[in-house]
């Protein structure tokens, strides 16, 4: 169509020929989305459109870091890196195998110098437990040679006199130990599920007394644990102690306390069993110390024993063809259970020792 023609019939004339009718009140709007903006009417058809797209995300030579001529830009040469420094070594970890109650592995220095600890020479002579020991030596109440120790880890001579404050003494002498006499149904230790610990039973109301007895108080209870295992299915003679040395000569890896039980069985004993039973039989893999084992009647042995593994009589009548019925102990070193009443307790007494 001729241009004239397009005019006379308000078409207006493009830059690009299109004749497509245009609304003189509405603005074009270049880009898209956020980025659109109105442009008038005359700067869009004064405007030579192109049918190339660019791609505005396309950065220029300059921003990419090129220079002119397409040469890649210059790049500094890396600095060479320093060598790492050497890492310290670790102190070695020694196994603290002291006999004491508790024992732990503990951070050592590789070149320690000579010696023993104090704390562990204090538990080999029965002054105390390695808790109580660390307790006393932080307090400034041990004494090596007649001079005070206050530092934990100081190592003396093997055979140094060691002595305690008084008042450390007068703290073991508060330390109580208790005399159980356990009913089946109770755990010595960890409660199990339907079973309650035999401490529970440790109550004003269970005491039995006497003249000399001392009163029951609520501090006895602190820090009291047993010393030794009786089974859930056992009863007698429980010992539970807030000391350190009772425990340790009880439950200690050296310990060689008798322990005496009656134990009631049934079936056929196999040949040659009560001898197996004195000396003869391992458990786990470890044979068991020797022991002294007879008959008191048809149905009834009584055991003494220097050592106390896991249900250890239990498992040893299994083996020689028995089953236990029923378990009581009786003594343990000197102190005997005695007329203690089922489900009662008493304070061992001064001129009591195991």
């Amino acid at each position: 169509m001729p241009e004239s023609r397009r005019k006379t019939l308000g078409l207006p004339v493009r830059a690009d020929g299109e004749q497509r009718p245009v609304n003189p009140r509405r603005k074009p709007v270049r880009g898209t989305g956020n980025t659109a903006r109105r442009v008038p009417a005359e700067a869009e058809a004064a405007e030579p459109a192109s049918t190339a797209k660019i791609d505005w995300r396309k950065k220029s030579p300059a921003r990419r870091g090129e220079r002119p001529g397409g040469q890649p830009p210059a790049v500094a040469p890396a600095r060479p890196k320093p060598p790492p420094a050497p890492r310290p070594k670790a102190a070695a970890k020694v196994a603290d195998t002291s006999p004491g109650v508790r024992g732990e592995s503990r951070p050592e220095p590789e070149n320690h110098p000579a010696g023993v600890r104090v704390s562990k020479l204090m538990a080999e002579r029965g002054l105390c437990s390695r808790r109580e020991a660390d307790e006393f030596i932080v307090r400034g109440w041990v004494y090596v040679d007649g001079e005070r120790v206050a530092e934990l880890g100081t190592r003396v001579d093997p055979s140094a006199k060691i002595s305690l404050d008084a008042q450390a003494r007068a703290v073991q002498q508060r330390q109580m130990t208790i005399l159980l006499h356990k009913p089946v149904g109770y755990v010595s230790g960890q409660p199990e599920p339907g079973c309650q610990p035999a401490i529970v039973l440790v109550r004003p109301e269970n005491q039995q007394r006497s003249a000399d007895t001392p009163l029951f108080h609520a501090s006895h209870l602190k820090g009291l644990a047993p010393a030794g295992r009786l089974d859930v299915d056992s009863t007698g003679l429980l010992v539970l102690t807030q000391d350190g040395r009772v425990a340790r000569q009880l439950i200690g890896e050296n310990s060689k306390v008798e322990k005496e039980y009656l134990v009631r069985v049934e079936g056929r004993l196999v040949d040659g069993g009560l001898a197996l039973l004195n000396h003869g039989l391992a458990l786990d893999g470890k044979p068991l110390r020797p022991a002294r084992v007879e008959w008191l009647n048809d149905d009834q042995l009584r055991f003494i024993l220097n050592e106390g593994r896991k249900r250890q009589i239990r498992r040893m009548c299994e083996l020689v063809g028995l089953r236990v019925v029923g378990l009581k102990r009786v003594r343990i070193g000197a102190v005997r259970l005695g007329d203690l009443p089922l489900g009662q307790w008493r304070y061992l007494r001064e001129n009591e020792t195991f």
